[in-house]
């Protein structure tokens, strides 16, 4: 097939892109032709063609420009099938690996201090991103939906009229191989931490939606009381307010296997994840998982066996007695009853863009 991906960014760290530089890898591995229009990307993804998107224009304005100018280069090219991982205006199939931004809006709200709320939302940055969602998921501008969650899914039909048959769930996948090659000793070594230590785990940036303040909290209630508990924390976000001695801040990893391999517990609690990457290298690497209910990803979990579900990442009480539960349990690794592999991934992706291929015939 001749496909086309639409994504306003290609770059080398983050889980959305590392799950698209894999998926360009293997559908140009599997023999077709595939082509990426983007606004702007780092390296070049071996046996793909790149096109470039021009834009310009503020925050505000670049993601409805995007939508536009990409549709517009799409009437000039000839592609059996148009897939896109951006909200844009006209595609044969969409991936919604962001979620709903309506939903994320109201989560946002949900959890954050009352004298903020009435403000989040509002400007047009929010306002033509709510606008263009509701274009792409009108079902006449997009054939079929990729969700990444069941979650995802549902939040979908509750608020547009998309048809719930055209809607498919196909799971992110994670290089399994990598998370589980890492010498536990040597990463151990690397960040500091001595045999006795129990160490959490937070991958991610943009913390304050992937629910790091929640852990930070603990680690600042747990100085005194537990010692030996550390928090290793991977990725970039806006620091506020003093460390506490007990957080390792690793910064952004090229290599976050070591991180995984250095940890006995992964700790992620976002306010609205659509489906966390890191919950799956999490579980790949055999550490179990303690993450919320907003975040897709918690599909996952079977609660007790790897890892366990919060109903509300705010809440204090019980994300230390998730952890205090799981502290004495060292069996690794932890058993995992969905596939986290990404040849699955690429295998249901295909069948549906080859789906949407053979309608447009």
């Amino acid at each position: 097939m001749n496909i086309a991906l639409l994504r306003r960014q290609f770059a080398s760290v983050g889980g959305a892109e590392l799950y698209l530089q894999r998926l360009l890898a293997a559908l140009a591995e599997a023999g077709h032709e595939v082509h990426l229009y983007a606004e702007k990307w780092q390296g070049n993804p071996k046996g793909v063609t790149l096109h470039a998107v021009p834009v310009h224009g503020g925050r505000a304005l670049r993601p409805l420009i995007f939508a536009e100018k990409a549709a517009a280069m799409l009437t000039q090219a000839r592609h059996d099938v148009v897939f896109s991982l951006e909200r844009t205006v006209r595609q044969d199939v969409y991936r919604a690996g962001d979620g709903v931004h309506a939903v994320w809006l109201e989560q946002r709200r949900r959890f954050a201090p009352w004298w903020r709320r009435p403000f989040l939302g509002l400007g047009a940055f929010h306002s033509n991103l709510r606008s263009l969602e509701t274009r792409t998921f009108d079902p006449a501008n997009t054939r079929h939906i990729i969700v990444n969650s069941a979650m995802v899914g549902r939040e979908i039909t509750s608020r547009f009229p998309f048809p719930a048959e055209r809607i498919h769930l196909v799971r992110n996948g994670v290089d399994v191989a990598r998370f589980q090659k890492a010498d536990r000793i040597a990463a151990r070594a690397r960040f500091g931490f001595t045999p006795q230590d129990y160490v959490l785990l937070f991958v991610g940036s943009g913390w304050e939606r992937k629910g790091l303040p929640y852990l930070l909290r603990l680690m600042r209630h747990w100085q005194e009381l537990y010692p030996q508990v550390k928090l290793l924390v991977a990725g970039r976000g806006r620091r506020s307010g003093t460390l506490p001695h007990n957080v390792i801040l690793a910064g952004p990893l090229t290599d976050v296997e070591q991180a995984y391999a250095a940890a006995d517990l992964m700790t992620f609690v976002p306010i609205y994840e659509p489906c966390a990457n890191a919950v799956a290298e999490g579980l790949a690497s055999g550490l179990p998982v303690i993450t919320s209910r907003c975040n897709g990803a918690c599909e996952l979990i079977d609660p007790g066996l790897n890892g366990e579900v919060l109903n509300d990442p705010s809440d204090l009480r019980s994300l230390e007695k998730a952890v205090l539960d799981w502290m004495p349990r060292r069996e690794r690794p932890v058993p995992v009853s969905k596939p986290l592999d990404l040849e699955t991934n690429v295998r249901e992706t295909l069948r549906v863009l080859e789906m949407a291929a053979a309608e447009k015939r």
